[in-house]
Order: C-alpha cells, then structure tokens, then sequence
C-alpha cells in the first residue's frame, strides 16, 4: 500500500513549482464504508486506485459509532462500527491503493471546455474521459487523473436553521451525530439533561448513549405519527431504558440566553402544524437533533453531476454511473441508506463497475435508448433513475409513509408489467426489488420511455 504524506516533500521557500500530477485508473473521493468498499473492488478488478479522505484517518462516520449491530451480515458475526471498518482498513492497508489523506478535493474537472458526454460513445473503444481531481493539504495543492472517479462522500445532518425552530442562541444545541462524536471520540460530555428532537437511528441510539453516559433523557420528539428509526432501535434504546417517545409533537421553541434552560414543545396535526394550546415546557439544558440527512453533492453539482431532487442525490444507471460519463456515485451520498452493510454491497458495484469504465474492458456500444425510472403511489423515490441495460436490475426505494398491506407494481405506458407480494413497509427500511429483464424488454417493446415504480396499498380481504 502507498500512502502519501502530504506534509512531505515541501517546496524551497521562494520555489515556484507547477502543480503536481499523479494518475490513476480510478480515484475514489471519500475514505469512509463506502470508498473503501468502493476501492476495494476496482482493485480487485484489476484498477490503479487511489482513495483522497478529508480526515486524518479511514473509516468515516463509523469511527464514531461504538455501539454493535454492524457485520451480521457481511461478516456473519456482530461488530462495533470501529470493528466494521476497520477490517476493510485492513484489507486497504494490504493493497497498492494509494491514500491521500488528510486531502480536501476541491474540484473535479472532466476536460477543458469538453463535453465528456459526447465521449460515452467511444467508451468501449478506450476513448472515456480523463477527469482530473485536484486537491488541498497542509502541504498544498495535488491533483489525481483517472478515467473514472467514484463519488463515496456520505452526507450531513440537518441542523436547527434548516429546519426553523423559532427561539434564542444559546449554547446547548447539537446535531446528534456532533454529540455522538463528543462523546465517543473527544471524550466530551455535551449536557446533563437533554430533549432529543427526531426519531431517526442516530437520534435514537444517542438516547441510549446519553443515558448509559449519566445524561438524563427527558424524551425523544417525532414530528411524524410514526418513528422514523428501525424497530429494533426503538426496543433496544428506548424502551430497554425507559425513555418515552413522543409522536406528533415538535419542539418549537428554543428557552435560554447563554446555555438552553427549556424548550416548548407543540403537538401538531394531520398537516403537521403546530396545535395552539398543547404547548408545554420541558426543562433541559441540551437539545439534539435528528432530523434527517442530506447527501454531500456540493462536488458532485461543481462536477455537472444531475442530482435527483426527491434523494438530493446523484441521477445514475443500473451501474451506478451518473449523467457524467466515467463518475459513478455510492453510499450516503448517492441516497440515505439504512445500514452500514447495504453501503459495503452497494459501493462495491459501484468500483467494479467504475473499474470496468476505467479499464475498457465493458464490451458492446452503448444502447440508443433510455428508461427513466420513477416512484409513484408511496414510493418516496427510486434508484436507479434511469435504465440503460437490458439485464436484472436491483430497484431500491423508500415508502413516504407506513402501510401493513401493499404491494410493488412495475407500470410503463399506463400497463401494469409486474407485481410483488402484498406485505408491509416502513419508511426507516431502505427497501430492494429486483426488476427482472423481461420486464425491461417488455417495456421496450411497449414504446415506453419510463418505467414507474409504484408502492399502492391493498385492502385487506
């Protein structure tokens, strides 16, 4: 493994040096699950890869995340998230990937004043696009050329402003995710009595945290009439410890002037907004928030990526490529994923596939047609967003609301092609459906343009 310091190798003082350039068959932005999955897999295909994290370390967000639950799957055996990720920090180490961390890319630029579009044509023949990643350090600027590059950058929370509780400043306000790593990395304790705003997994694992840490949990707070979290976060951080949970209620008031003393909380209605009357004070001296996560595509926008408005995410193919030839998208950044695993899987197609681009080892040309996909019913989205392979196809998606019996159905042109079983869905569940290739060329030969993915409920008999 090659890892570049990039305090080294410093120019003279008064030295004007041209920018430094290495290459590589893929450069994977983002050293979290997600890139180095990623990384992984374009290395074992055969790739030159280099891996540029803005930390000082690999392992992302799950450095932070101590409690188990990780690898059931993947490893067959129950991890930590510093354990999960540090076996696949281990088989990065045990490779020629090169690491630049520590690295803030600053850009990606796919040619001067070229249409890198134009080249997906000549993709098979060796012809793809040269993108060109430039990046900071302490020690200055570096850029990385690859013919592919891998979007890996995860995402961030929500915070106060985005959401618009109305109230004072003060000290005592924290995203979960920044309490989280008081806690578990900086050893910092953020407050001794705490509101926690937002059902969402992290919010609901900090309850636990905070609690097992000393800190009094008054409550947990759901905008939503429904948890937003998985069911087993419910059990085993709420009710395993006695914290009540609180739905259709918000907070929407912030009380204090240097530190929070209280925040008001409302009960709201069927549309969500606030019921005059049910406001009432809860003492506390910290609020945390968990109240969603947005994916990391300030890059990706810079890049010309189209993102997808309902994900926030990239627009990509069944290969995880987006609407720019030779960048593929994965992970949180690409849409908000229910567990850790789900990113190692996906992330992993998204770097052989990158390598395959990188490499021109893809055969056949490029087909003339395209099928966008799009939710409808209760599907909140779906991904891919566009189909350009006649092949089994792997459709994810999330339900806006909860729902007991429903069903998946695959429509174009108004004509029903598919149906799935009648079961139940959840909002906190990433769900998966495997669209079948007939059912592609089915479409084709309707003339369709799209495919809907819609999520209708079923009455029961």
């Amino acid at each position: 493994m090659a890892t570049f310091d990039m305090r080294d190798g410093r120019a003279e003082a008064g030295a004007v040096a041209s920018v430094s350039t290495q290459a590589f068959d893929v450069v994977v932005i983002g050293g979290g699950p997600a890139g180095m999955a990623a990384a992984l897999a374009a290395h074992n295909a055969g790739a030159h890869v280099a891996i540029v994290e803005r930390e000082q370390h690999l392992g992302g967000i799950l450095r932070q995340c101590i409690h188990p639950g990780f690898g059931l799957s993947h490893f067959k055996q129950e991890l930590t998230g510093p354990e999960y990720a540090q076996r696949f920090i281990d088989q990065v180490h045990a490779t020629d990937i090169a690491l630049f961390l520590d690295s803030m890319v600053i850009g990606i630029d796919s040619g001067e004043g070229a249409d890198v579009r134009a080249l997906d044509a000549d993709k098979a023949a060796g012809a793809a696009a040269v993108h060109t990643v430039t990046l900071m350090s302490p020690a200055g600027m570096l850029q990385l050329t690859g013919r592919a590059v891998v979007l890996a950058m995860g995402c961030r929370e929500r915070t106060r402003s985005e959401i618009k509780i109305p109230g004072s400043r003060p000290a005592g306000v924290f995203t979960a995710g920044l309490a989280q790593r008081y806690i578990n990395i900086e050893n910092l304790k953020p407050g001794s009595r705490a509101v926690i705003l937002g059902s969402g997994d992290i919010g609901l694992i900090m309850a636990r945290r905070c609690t097992l840490e000393g800190i009094s949990v008054e409550g947990v707070y759901e905008l939503m009439p429904y948890a937003n979290g998985l069911r087993r976060n419910v059990k085993n951080c709420l009710d395993d410890f006695g914290i009540p949970l609180h739905l259709s209620t918000t907070v929407t008031r912030v009380i204090g002037h240097d530190r929070v003393e209280a925040v008001e909380v409302s009960q709201v209605d069927e549309h969500l907004a606030p019921i005059p009357g049910t406001e009432r004070i809860v003492p506390c001296d910290t609020l945390l928030l968990s109240v969603g996560l947005i994916p990391e595509n300030e890059l990706s926008v810079a890049a010309g990526v189209e993102l997808d408005p309902r994900t926030r995410g990239a627009v990509v193919d069944q290969s995880l490529q987006t609407d720019v030839p030779g960048i593929f998208a994965c992970g949180n950044v690409l849409h908000v994923h229910d567990l850790a695993e789900n990113v190692t899987t996906e992330s992993e197609r998204a770097g052989a596939a990158a390598a395959t681009y990188a490499l021109g080892t893809d055969a056949g040309t490029v087909p003339d047609w395209e099928l966008t996909v799009s939710p409808a019913g209760n599907a909140g989205y779906a991904l891919p967003g566009r189909i350009t392979a006649v092949a089994l196809t792997k459709l994810n998606f999330r339900v806006r609301r909860p729902v007991d019996t429903a069903r998946v159905r695959i429509l174009a042109n108004g004509e029903e092609l598919f149906a799935g079983k009648v079961r139940a869905f959840k909002p906190s569940v990433m769900e998966s459906f495997p669209l079948p290739s007939k059912v592609i060329k089915q479409a084709l030969d309707l003339g369709a343009s799209e495919i809907v993915l819609s999520v209708d409920p079923v009455e029961e008999a």
